[in-house]
């Protein structure tokens, strides 16, 4: 049975045809139906019984049917290994510009020739026939001399460890890569990004002692573990250093924040955003890990007549509130196109936020983030921010049991805020060492909770509106063995896309 396979149809169904031409701005629609599509990785399946391997799957929107993705078809490049973990980043952009949505894979873990765990992503074009079904060649990033990525693989680079993508204000597609791994000549694990920029996709390598568009923030130095995490606007971009030694504080982390505009075909740098800094709330703490998460939405304040502006959530889950340590916090800046501005510090004890602050409850160790009227002055009601707490417990009975903080991006935190948890809106049972809150993604209408961990009958997607009551019940689900989704799964929802 070919391993790229449409399930729950009927012989014959062509279910992913529905359009005669892709419409435009029609976001994650793979088939050009004007339905939203969803994409559903499980980097700890099986392939062909290869442990960790990986897959994704593809729900159509409107009930069209389901696909999926495995690297032992012969349409799919690569073979499935061990510990490759296909599908362990997910984004969604539209690549060339065909008006339908093309779906990214990393696959961080790849090994690439007897190079391990050196990493690859893989471009899969979205048409009038589905995914991968226009007879367009599968895109592959990846390290070699004469590939798309240049240069020579190596071993532990991780390329494709955090993706990022959409389209400029000026309608150019753009998509980064993260490889955190990268080693800058001796030095291990300092990192950096690729940045593919409009249907070209012409590629550059960013680093922190890259100067091509100005110098980029921080210096190289080992286990910096740059572009661990990434976000992006049509204006901003910012890039993730949670390994960042500030003085000799380790793994303090730090942001640098960029342009979209180009500047010798570079990314134009503008910012660097650290607890070191007079205007960044907190003090640079060992393990705080300032960066590890990231999320991005566009910003209009009043009076403007354009969004050039963005904010930015950057997660802080080691942070030690007073004597509560890995507590955790979020801060928020506004980015402008000469610098940022914090607008908020949150954690569990900032005043009408649910929850309490508990030692090792990782407070923004996931983000996702929506702004649902980015045309209009942006307030609390058209900017959300969910926060993962994967941490949290229920008593003693269900230590990292997880949960999800729900807040207004604009405004007092505790104005509109909401909780999610399993057993109270999350519909599955609590259970120990679930780390909800690990797997979190924005759509305009919906944020997806994925729950991959813990007994495997709670194993599922949960939609809830962004403006969901405390412990309200989501809108859409998908789960193994429902809806043509194949049953056999590890971790399935571990992204989202």
């Amino acid at each position: 049975m070919a391993a790229l396979s449409v399930w729950g149809l009927g012989p014959g169904g062509t279910p992913a045809a529905a359009a005669v031409a892709c419409p435009s701005g029609v976001e994650s629609d793979f088939n050009g139906d004007g339905i939203r599509d969803t994409a559903i990785s499980d980097p700890e399946a099986s392939d062909e019984g290869v442990p960790k391997s990986g897959a994704v799957h593809v729900v159509y929107g409107g009930g069209k049917g389901t696909l999926t993705l495995l690297q032992s078809s012969a349409s799919v490049p690569g073979v499935p290994e061990a510990g490759d973990q296909f599908g362990y980043s997910l984004a969604v952009y539209d690549a060339d510009l065909d008006g339908c949505s093309d779906l990214v894979v990393g696959n961080p873990f790849e090994d690439i020739g007897t190079v391990p765990d050196s990493g690859s992503v893989h471009v899969y074009y979205g048409s009038t026939k589905g995914l991968n079904a226009g007879g367009k060649a599968v895109k592959e990033f990846y390290q070699g001399s004469g590939k798309a990525l240049g240069g020579g693989p190596e071993t532990d680079d991780w390329v494709g460890y955090a993706l990022a993508a959409g389209k400029t204000s000026d309608g150019a597609p753009y998509l980064i890569i993260g490889s955190p791994g990268e080693s800058i000549g001796t030095v291990e694990d300092a990192g950096g990004f690729y940045y593919v920029s409009g249907t070209a996709q012409t590629v550059v390598f960013v680093t922190q002692d890259t100067d091509k568009a100005g110098a980029v923030p921080g210096v190289v130095e080992v286990d910096d573990r740059y572009g661990s995490a990434l976000a992006a606007t049509p204006t901003h971009f910012a890039v993730g250093t949670p390994g960042e030694a500030l003085g000799t504080t380790t793994f303090a982390g730090g942001v640098a924040e960029f342009s979209h505009t180009l500047v010798s075909g570079y990314p134009k740098p503008i910012a660097g955003i650290a607890q070191d800094q007079a205007a960044v709330s907190g003090a640079e703490e060992v393990g705080d890990q300032f960066g590890a998460a990231l999320a991005m939405v566009p910003y209009r304040p009043a009076g403007a007549t354009s969004t050039t502006e963005s904010l930015l959530a950057v997660g802080v889950p080691g942070e030690d509130l007073s004597t509560t340590v890995d507590a955790g916090a979020v801060q928020v800046f506004r980015l402008t196109a000469t610098g940022f501005t914090e607008v908020a510090w949150i954690d569990q004890n900032t005043a009408g936020v649910e929850g309490e602050a508990e030692a090792g409850d990782f407070f923004g160790r996931r983000l996702a983030a929506v702004n649902t009227s980015p045309n209009t002055t942006s307030t609390g009601a058209t900017t959300r921010l969910a926060i993962g707490v994967p941490g949290e417990e229920a008593e003693e009975e269900y230590p990292d049991k997880g949960g999800v903080l729900i807040v207004p991006l604009v405004g007092d935190p505790g104005a509109s805020d909401s909780w999610v948890e399993p057993g109270y809106g999350i519909p599955a049972e609590p259970a120990p060492r679930m780390l909800t809150g690990l797997s979190l993604s924005a759509s305009p209408s919906l944020l997806y909770v994925g729950v991959p961990y813990g007994p495997p009958g709670n194993r599922a997607v949960h939609g809830f509106p962004w403006n969901v009551a405390p412990g309200g019940a989501p809108t859409q689900t998908f789960r193994p063995g429902v809806g043509g989704i194949p049953a056999a799964g590890v971790a399935f929802g571990a992204v989202v896309g």
